[in-house]
């Protein structure tokens, strides 16, 4: 059955329980809930879904209509007022849509039909089941408040309100999916987001046609962001609510998708994704520190390991004073296969301790890291140098604040070593030029990837790595 079509609340209270049953399931799925009471001779029935709302709430509801007796007969145009007054609810809806109604109470509100009227009440009373806030792994912090975004998407507005109180905040609810209906939270700040951006992605949001939404939020954003097969994150996720606030004072626009903990924040540069929280609990020198010794990382991930690999098989382009450098021992296969299996060694590694056991991954971890490549050396299957640039190159990968990003530069790390390896010096310089290239024709909903290196902007460009102090900041923006 089409449930977005308009389906208007007939008079005749039994019709609409025959159709609402059928819709629903009730009598036949276990937590569809349906009462049916006499309140001054007008039948009143009440539809919910018992693990998605209030069932207090509710008994408190039959109680208070009860009150008011069977036996005193009233006019039906007065029964809807009087059931209303007794609503004792900070939320209340009036519709005239069935389908709108069966929306609402697959959502966790709760439906009140009153017979001989034509409308319907819709209670907010939702009490979805969940976990409390806490601190994300991935985003965790030395000092810094512990907690962090839930699946539960009216919570997550919550902490979002509670550090920003700005009245032109902004959340438009929407509901996405042809089937599963998921609540989807645009937030912004009226005024200081650019209202072309806003209405883009608001756009973007209402035009989705899928039947289900329930990998969340990543599904979004394959939705809406034009991604095809670029590996690079074009939008940034953050379970925090105190980066999200940060993000909307400085324009940038969130997106919330019921049953997920993360927010997408739109649009996104290659360098907001290497900044973290932990670089404004500190002081300004240190988070200055922090951003330079993180952006050496993540340079260190990419390029460190193709880079050896061109001097280990063109020693001539190293000087003297680095003649060192290079295996003494090459090893049973040559560098290039050790090189490759190593990198996707570590990517065993990876997915085998997301699928381990909390209690076992740390132990898995020192296993597989150093039992098994000590005796690969110890075999002579590997190179003890190759041992050590990738581990060097997989800590720089672990020190980039996304995740995504992280993953999205190993690929092009695998791909610039194989260029070095084809192509020697022309390949290493090709590969790095090509790479930066490619993310400079890169945009996230319009604002270039490279932004402040491309197009240059110097000011900004000197923000990337020297987190400037607030009441130089405070002076500045006094100034303009």
């Amino acid at each position: 059955m089409k449930y977005n079509n308009p389906l208007p609340i007939s008079k005749k209270i039994e019709e609409n329980y025959e159709l609402i049953k059928n819709m629903i399931g009730i009598d036949v799925s276990f937590d569809t809930g349906y009462r049916e009471i006499l309140v001054k001779n007008v039948k009143v029935q009440i539809y919910y879904v018992t693990g998605l709302c209030d069932t207090g709430y509710i008994i408190r509801l039959i109680r208070e209509l009860l009150y008011l007796g069977e036996d005193d007969v009233i006019l039906n145009k007065q029964s809807f007022e009087i059931v209303g007054n007794h609503i004792a609810a900070n939320q209340v809806e009036i519709t005239d849509d069935i389908n709108k109604l069966v929306k609402a109470v697959l959502s966790g509100l709760i439906g009140i039909i009153v017979e001989n009227n034509n409308k319907a009440y819709i209670v907010d009373v939702r009490n979805y089941p969940g976990r409390q806030p806490e601190e994300p792994e991935t985003e965790k912090v030395v000092k810094g408040s512990r907690d962090g975004f839930t699946e539960n998407i009216i919570i997550n507005t919550g902490l979002l309100r509670r550090r920003i109180r700005d009245p032109e905040l902004r959340n438009e609810i929407f509901q996405v999916g042809k089937y599963s209906k998921t609540d989807v939270c645009l937030c912004y700040i009226k005024g200081i987001s650019d209202e072309k951006l806003v209405n883009k992605i608001r756009k973007k949001i209402q035009n989705v046609e899928v039947d289900e939404l329930i990998m969340a939020d990543k599904q979004l954003e394959e939705l809406i962001v034009n991604q095809r097969f670029n590996p690079y994150p074009k939008v940034r996720y953050t379970e925090r609510p105190d980066i999200l606030a940060t993000h909307l004072y400085q324009g940038q626009v969130g997106i919330m998708v019921d049953t997920s903990p993360s927010v997408i924040i739109a649009p996104t540069t290659y360098f907001e994704l290497l900044q973290h929280v932990e670089e404004y609990r500190q002081t300004p020198i240190v988070g200055s520190y922090l951003r330079i010794i993180r952006t050496g990382g993540v340079l260190t991930s990419l390029f460190l390991v193709p880079l050896w690999m061109l001097l280990v098989y063109h020693p001539e382009l190293l000087p003297e004073n680095l003649a060192f450098i290079g295996p003494k021992e090459k090893g049973s296969i040559p560098i290039i296969v050790q090189v490759i299996l190593g990198e996707i060694g570590v990517e065993f590694l990876r997915m085998a301790g997301i699928h381990t056991p909390t209690a076992l991954s740390n132990a898995l971890g020192i296993l597989a890291g150093i039992l098994i490549g000590q005796i690969a050396i110890d075999v002579g299957l590997f190179s003890p140098e190759v041992i050590l640039y990738i581990s060097v190159s997989i800590i720089g990968t672990y020190a980039t604040p996304s995740y995504e990003l992280g993953l999205a530069n190993k690929i092009g790390k695998l791909c610039i070593i194989i260029l070095t390896y084809f192509l020697g010096l022309y390949g290493f310089l090709g590969g790095v030029a090509f790479y930066f290239i490619y993310l400079a024709f890169n945009t996230s909903f319009g604002k270039p990837y490279l932004y402040p290196l491309i197009p240059f902007n110097f000011k900004e460009f000197l923000n990337i790595f020297i987190r400037v102090d607030q009441n130089f900041k405070k002076q500045k923006d006094q100034t303009n």
